[in-house]
């Protein structure tokens, strides 16, 4: 039984076009008071704008409720969770966007004088100082406006150092847990790839590892924990190996959601890694908006970080005068707004408060799990952290895949979970509920799945022909991706 939802209060709604009819109109107006002036004489044909060809003539109720019908048509994370795995959609306090939206930070403009910027620049030292203790790492540029950009940036530095010692070397090696941008970041650098193999518990195989590392290779990228939600157990020793080998270790670290206020990378061998402040620090996430990929580094790295750095006691000021930087990454602070919503986060929550977040994080993953393992196959008996993955096996004896259950959960009122990712994973569900989800929300999530799975043993056709609810049944995806249409065009009468 659904549970979660009913049916919709505004099943269908047609455009503003279609809507339109000549002569109405949005505003009232008084009476001109003035003479009338004929625009086209006063300034000149070419200064006055035509009509707008097929504007929409509606009156104002009918934008008001056109605009709000549409608006709860939007699944949000203010209506419920976001269980996609490896992105952490947690709900953002409003707090943190009361604190973004201060004139004086929200009206800043980049090229203001240094000398009235001091508290944008104190924001952003104070913000490099709360995510260098966050992860044990000296040092922290604010400069890469996303994850993948932050891993573009880090490896970049990578092969700046070992470029000043004489060789940059070939490769970089990835195990196949790890996130799909790292093998992207890694040739967009220079750099081969090598995949490295997970062993029967999910994580790097540290046999497979010492064969593979010699003289040509750079670094390892490793997403700690990996995809999987597992925590790379041996990641201290996976350091010890690089660095006697004068190879270098490279923390992804979008995950981090599983490990602040519980262990730092810095304390267990890593040289370089990423942020998303969008994901474990606050910031809407999604929807093409701004995002955060700050990169932490170990002190000798620190000569090398993008122009510029902000340096100075007192009056502080933009340092460019650094031959050994990789130059810069980015043109300015545009996604600014990001910093300071992350450091209200920061604030907001302290060190005990952030140590809890990461308790209940991992947590709800394993509530989930555990609700859900008797329905679904779990590829690895290894401990979940902040996310957990399950597969489609029982389901795909029945001819139910994972894009299918997927697809039926939106029926029950849920938004899917991340399909059939990591790879490593036949028929993958990946789950990350976050901490901030309450018991109720899970437990109605848990048996939204849990039903699921009973209906692919009692009728798995509904499942395969999901969702049955929306306003849009199935579409062609491959149709979809290959010949998007793009531009709305009259039915022809």
């Amino acid at each position: 039984m659904i549970r979660k939802v009913r049916s919709h209060i505004n099943q269908d709604e047609p455009l503003l076009v279609e809507r339109s009819s000549p002569g109405k109109k949005g505003y009232q107006l008084p009476p001109l008071d003035v003479p009338a002036v004929d625009p086209r004489a006063a300034l000149g044909p070419d200064n006055v704008r035509d009509e707008i060809a097929g504007f929409p003539e509606v009156s104002e109720v009918e934008v008001i409720r056109h605009y709000t019908r549409l608006s709860t048509w939007n699944y949000a994370i203010d209506l419920g969770v976001y269980p996609l795995g490896s992105c952490t959609m947690k709900y953002n306090p409003r707090v943190n966007e009361f604190v973004a939206r201060l004139d004086g930070l929200a009206l800043a403009h980049p090229y203001q004088p240094e000398a009235v910027a001091q508290g944008a620049m104190r924001i952003q030292v104070e913000l490099e100082r709360a995510l260098a203790e966050i992860t044990g790492m000296p040092a922290v540029t604010l400069q890469p406006a996303a994850g993948a950009h932050g891993e573009l940036t880090g490896i970049l530095l990578i092969r700046a150092l070992l470029e000043s010692r004489g060789n940059p070397r070939r490769k970089v090696l990835i195990p196949d847990s790890a996130h799909g941008t790292n093998p992207a970041t890694a040739a967009i650098a220079g750099y081969q790839v090598e995949s490295i193999p997970s062993n029967a518990e999910g994580m790097i195989d540290l046999g497979e590892l010492d064969r593979r590392v010699d003289d040509s290779v750079a670094a390892l990228m490793v997403t700690n924990p990996n995809t999987l939600g597992v925590f790379e157990r041996d990641i201290t020793l996976a350091a010890r190996l690089l660095h006697e080998r004068g190879a270098m270790l490279y923390m992804d670290g979008a995950n981090m959601n599983a490990l602040v206020g519980i262990a730092r990378p810095g304390d267990f061998g890593v040289d370089v890694m990423h942020l998303n402040l969008h994901k474990t620090f606050s910031t809407p996430h999604g929807g093409g908006g701004p995002g955060g990929g700050p990169v932490a580094v170990t002190r000798e790295f620190e000569p090398f970080l993008p122009l510029p750095r902000i340096a100075g006691d007192g009056l502080l000021r933009y340092d460019y005068d650094r031959p050994q930087s990789i130059g810069r990454v980015r043109a300015f602070y545009g996604n600014f707004g990001v910093l300071v919503r992350a450091l209200a986060y920061i604030l907001a929550h302290g060190g005990d408060g952030l140590r809890n977040a990461t308790l209940d994080a991992v947590l709800n993953a394993n509530y989930v799990r555990r609700g859900l393992e008797g329905c679904y196959e779990v590829p690895y008996a290894a401990p979940s952290l902040h996310e957990c993955v399950l597969s489609d096996k029982r389901q795909a004896a029945l001819g139910v895949r994972t894009g299918d259950i997927a697809k039926r959960l939106i029926d029950y009122g849920f938004h899917p979970y991340t399909v059939s990712f990591p790879l490593i994973v036949h028929g993958a569900l990946m789950i990350e509920p976050t901490e901030t989800e309450d018991k109720r929300e899970l437990d109605l999530f848990i048996d939204a799945l849990r039903s699921i799975a009973e209906e692919v043993r009692d009728n798995p056709e509904t499942v395969r022909t999901a969702p049955h609810n929306t306003r849009v049944r199935r579409v062609d995806e491959v149709a979809a991706a290959r010949k998007p249409v793009v531009r709305w065009k009259p039915a022809a009468s």
